[in-house]
């Protein structure tokens, strides 16, 4: 199978430079000073989960990565049943109790972006 490298199959950080990127999230913290500018990728080999309609979301600072979480499933429309981790910067899952503040303030890349990937499986080692 050939891979398919339309540039809107490509990550968002390979489709924007860093400094537009900088940029941009300095335009949405002057606009909106209680938001997280958030990143979410499917996996790129995900097979089961719907690809969001959107990847950028700003998020309100008080909210918790399980609130967060039940907005992305039910924005995908998921059944109970089906499994559903958020990876941020492809590193790990958050700890659900926290803010996203608190995720934002020790995750965030150095663009300004905190990115998240989603997939139906765990990852870990891929």
């Amino acid at each position: 199978m050939e891979k398919n490298n339309q540039p809107q199959n490509k990550p968002f950080k390979q489709r924007k430079s860093f400094a537009t990127r900088k940029q941009e999230v300095a335009g949405i913290k002057s606009k909106f000073p209680n938001k997280i500018p958030v990143i979410i990728e499917r996996y790129e080999r995900e097979k089961f989960l719907p690809p969001l309609d959107k990847t950028k979301f700003l998020v309100p600072h008080e909210l918790t990565m399980t609130q967060f979480v039940t907005i992305i499933r039910n924005r995908m429309a998921l059944l109970p049943t089906q499994a559903f981790y958020l990876l941020i910067n492809n590193k790990g899952l958050g700890s659900m109790s926290l803010t996203m503040a608190q995720v934002y303030k020790e995750q965030q890349d150095e663009d300004g972006f905190l990115y998240m990937t989603y997939a139906s499986q765990e990852m870990f080692g891929h």
